[in-house]
């Protein structure tokens, strides 16, 4: 027969039991938040059926990754306002590089991880519908009267700041380096542009769903997905000269730390440079960084030259103050373009 202090005894061992389950619980199960572009979807879908697995085998823990997608500037000002992102994989350096200058992300963000925290990279493509009835074979040919364009907005996304410095860098290497004549150029194209949509993704619909435009300017990765398969209904081109396109990666130390996540979250980025996720990032149609990975999908991402933005338009700060910033050259162009001059 248990004596009452017995089964007091036993009692408080089962509600030390009952008291230990949720903190194992919650120390063996963790969700970060991945903050990301808007066209990425896809891609870290796939990334992250094969991150749990590889994560639950490598420390035994539950994890879960959860996706958040709009054009990349629209998502670094979110974060500043309150969202709480373990990670952002973003496509262009000023965005997570405002995050490093609000103390969100390390100051040297860019060396914690290889290639300048970049896993991938990409090149800006034109798509066009079958038949390719416009005749379109490279970035001169947006410049002609009748063509019309569909691209992201360049004051709200990177994919949108990608195209613009693209058309530029066709302008100087088709006229020897003159900057008048890539001026002009660049402006002859934005006035062909009959929308200048939020994101990537939405730019597509436009083309696609709605369609809207003679030709949709994205990420590569876009185009081929779309071009793939015999029945498209599109075709991609692959212009002479593009822009490489990099997508920088960073931990939000500030919100990682506080919630708790930063190893994880560390684990999760260091993860997307192993060959398993380089080879999901190929399918993807982005070029990896693994040269083994790139040789096996040379047929699908061909060479292509393409400009780094350092060495043509002196970094990306620069290049941001000379293109993209308020009254800078792209708001220029627009007012003249608005005024019919």
């Amino acid at each position: 027969m248990k004596t009452p202090r017995t089964l007091f005894a036993g009692l408080l061992a089962l509600a030390g039991l009952a008291l230990l389950a949720p903190a194992t619980t919650a120390r063996a199960q963790q969700e970060i938040l991945n903050t990301s572009y808007d066209i990425s979807r896809e891609l870290f879908a796939d990334v992250n059926k094969e991150f749990v697995p590889y994560w639950k085998n490598k420390t035994g823990q539950d994890v879960t990754v959860k996706q958040s997608h709009a054009g990349s500037s629209k998502q670094a000002r979110s974060i500043l306002e309150g969202l709480q992102a373990d990670v952002v994989t973003f496509n262009t350096f000023t965005d997570v590089q405002l995050l490093a200058d609000k103390s969100f992300v390390a100051k040297d963000w860019t060396e914690k991880f290889p290639y300048s925290a970049s896993p991938f990279y990409s090149v800006h493509s034109i798509l066009v519908r079958a038949g390719n009835p416009k005749g379109i074979k490279d970035w001169d040919d947006l410049a002609r009267p009748g063509v019309t364009i569909v691209q992201v907005n360049p004051k709200l996304g990177g994919n949108g700041r990608y195209a613009v410095l693209a058309y530029y860098a066709y302008g100087l290497h088709a006229n020897n380096g003159d900057h008048d004549k890539a001026r002009a150029f660049l402006k002859a194209v934005l006035a062909n542009v009959v929308v200048f949509e939020s994101g990537g993704r939405s730019a597509t619909t436009t083309f696609t769903d709605r369609e809207i435009g003679d030709v949709l300017v994205n990420f590569e990765s876009e185009t081929l997905s779309l071009s793939s398969g015999d029945s498209s209904k599109f075709q991609a081109v692959t212009p002479s000269v593009s822009v490489l396109s990099e997508f920088p990666v960073a931990v939000v130390d500030k919100v990682a730390n506080k919630r708790g996540t930063a190893a994880l979250a560390k684990g999760y980025l260091d993860f997307l440079y192993t060959p398993e996720a380089q080879e999901v990032i190929a399918r993807n149609f982005y070029r990896p960084r693994d040269e083994a990975v790139a040789a096996r999908h040379v047929a699908q991402l061909q060479p292509v030259k393409a400009l780094e933005v350092g060495p043509v338009f002196g970094g990306w700060e620069k290049a941001a103050k000379d293109f993209f910033a308020n009254g800078a050259l792209v708001d220029t162009l627009l007012k003249e373009i608005a005024a019919g001059k």
